[in-house]
């Protein structure tokens, strides 16, 4: 077998830690999921020390389609041998990296706090590759989140690259939306500067939130939703209230894309 492609990640895992990535996955790429005449495989990859990740990945998406099948990668094969009796219908775990071995082409590669200890300059080669190993229709979902799930951005690729941006949060905690940007994965992390676009969209994102003040009476989501439908004013917004209810706001990735090389 020839050596995974990679470096194993810290491993730090918790339960519900991505379920926002996770419910964003089934909302948005249910109908892709359930439209083909075989079972979609979903990869989640670098599930860490834990296999909690997978576990629910395949919940999750059972809910939008039931047919879905789970395989979890992890470059650590004492990760892998852990997770073994975890192994149950629809799920099973692989010892593999960045090549995706899997027998068929996913559907879905959900790579969650796997790039952060990269270096921004190797994230395209990884994306291309990961993107390359898609299905037809398939989605590459990669980006980052804290400890235990409370603030998330992530970047959905599709076979020809990268499509959007999503910033997911719990409500309650935020004080501002800028707060979100140590959440930014690798490839925008180091861009929220003055003159990248990233860093102009949570300016307006604060402002926004700043001059939705007044509905912070009615709770912290109807003043998230003023804030968004402001700010879909002037940024590509690609999503709807159903999305923004649930503290999240998706931007078309040209918008936020790096400025400079």
């Amino acid at each position: 077998m020839n050596r995974p492609v990679g470096t194993a990640t810290r491993g730090t895992t918790n339960p519900n830690r991505l379920r926002r990535m996770d419910r964003w996955i089934a909302a948005t790429h249910g109908p892709a999921l359930r439209g083909g005449t075989t079972a979609p495989v979903a990869v989640d990859l670098g599930y860490g020390a834990a296999p909690w990740t997978a576990v629910e990945l395949l919940q999750r998406l059972r809910t939008a389609a039931p047919r879905c099948e789970v395989v979890g990668i992890e470059i650590d094969p004492a990760r892998v041998a852990a997770a073994k009796p975890y192994e149950r219908d629809g799920l099973t775990f692989r010892h593999g990296g960045f090549e995706v071995p899997t027998a068929d082409r996913p559907a879905l590669i959900r790579a969650a706090n796997v790039l952060r200890q990269y270096d921004e300059e190797e994230v395209a080669a990884v994306w291309s590759r990961l993107c390359g190993r898609l299905a037809p229709g398939g989605l590459l979902v990669e980006g980052t989140c804290d400890e235990i799930g409370r603030r998330h951005v992530w970047v959905a690729l599709g076979p020809e690259g990268p499509r959007t941006v999503t910033f997911a949060t719990r409500l309650g905690s935020l004080e501002r939306p800028s707060d979100l940007a140590e959440r930014l994965p690798k490839a925008l992390i180091h861009r929220n500067v003055p003159g990248e676009p990233v860093h102009a969209f949570l300016r307006d994102f604060d402002r926004a939130w700043a001059a939705a003040a007044p509905y912070a009476s009615l709770g912290a989501r109807q003043r998230w939703i003023r804030a968004v439908s402001d700010l879909a004013g002037e940024w590509p917004v690609k999503d709807d209230r159903r999305r923004w209810r649930q503290g999240e706001v998706t931007v078309v990735w040209e918008a936020l894309a790096p400025a400079t090389a």
